[in-house]
C-alpha cells in the first residue's frame, strides 16, 4: 500500500540588522546550511549541492535514516531556495526502493516599517510503500503518525533557524565588518611608495 505524508511550516523572524545587511549573508548557501543543520551530518557536494544525513526516524516498528541531497541557492535580493534533488534510505533496501522525499523551501528578507523580517515556508512530502507487517495498521493511524513525524522534522529546522541562523549572521557580520575596517586601516597606514 502506497501512503503519502505531508507537512508544512512557516516562519517570520524580526532581524536586528548589523553593519552588513542580512541579504549579503543569505547569499552564502554553505553558511545557511551549516546554521540550519548540524555540520557533522552535512557534506557539501558542490557550491549549491549538499548531502544531509538526517537523524534516525522512528515510524511504527520501522527505524529509518534518510540521506537527502539538496540544492540550495540564493538570488541577488537574498532570497534562498531549497529543493531536495535525491534521497536514499540506507540499510533498509525494501523501503529505499519504494520511498520518495520532496522538500521545497524558501526564505527571504523583507523590510516592513524600517524593520527587516525573514519570512519563509517549507513543504515536506514523503511517499512510501509500506512493508507487509504494517499493512494491517489502519490508514488514519499511519497518516497521523507519519504527518506528525514530518512536522517534527520541520519544527526542528525552524528552531535552528530561530536560534542558530540569527546568531551566525550576527557573528559573520561582526567578523566581516572588522575585516573591512582592518583592510581600510591598512590602506590608510600603508607608506606611500616614493616616486623617482
Amino acid at each position: 500500500m502506497q501512503i503519502r505524508f505531508v507537512a508544512s511550516q512557516s516562519v517570520r523572524i524580526p532581524v536586528v540588522e548589523q553593519p552588513v545587511p542580512i541579504r549579503h549573508y543569505l547569499r552564502q548557501p554553505q553558511r545557511l546550511v551549516k546554521a540550519l543543520v548540524d555540520p557533522s551530518r552535512t557534506e557539501q557536494l558542490s557550491p549549491e549541492r549538499f548531502r544531509l544525513k538526517m537523524r534516525p526516524l522512528e515510524f511504527m516498528m520501522l527505524r529509518i535514516q534518510p540521506t537527502v541531497d539538496m540544492r540550495v541557492w540564493a538570488k541577488p535580493d537574498g532570497t534562498v531556495n531549497i529543493v531536495s534533488v535525491g534521497c536514499e534510505i540506507r540499510g533498509v533496501e525494501y523501503i529505499n526502493r519504494r520511498f520518495s522525499l520532496d522538500l521545497v523551501g524558501q526564505l527571504s528578507p523583507h523590510e516592513v516599517d524600517g524593520i527587516t523580517h525573514l519570512t519563509g515556508k517549507a513543504d515536506l512530502t514523503v511517499s512510501v510503500e509500506l512493508p507487509p507487517p504494517l499493512l494491517m495498521t489502519p490508514k488514519p493511524i499511519l497518516e497521523t503518525t507519519g504527518n506528525g513525524l514530518l512536522k517534527s522534522v520541520l519544527l526542528t529546522i525552524k528552531q535552528r533557524l530561530l536560534h542558530h541562523l540569527i546568531a551566525d549572521y550576527r557573528h559573520w557580520a561582526s567578523d566581516t565588518n572588522q575585516s573591512e575596517i582592518a583592510v581600510q586601516g591598512q590602506q590608510v597606514l600603508s607608506p606611500q611608495t616614493p616616486t623617482a
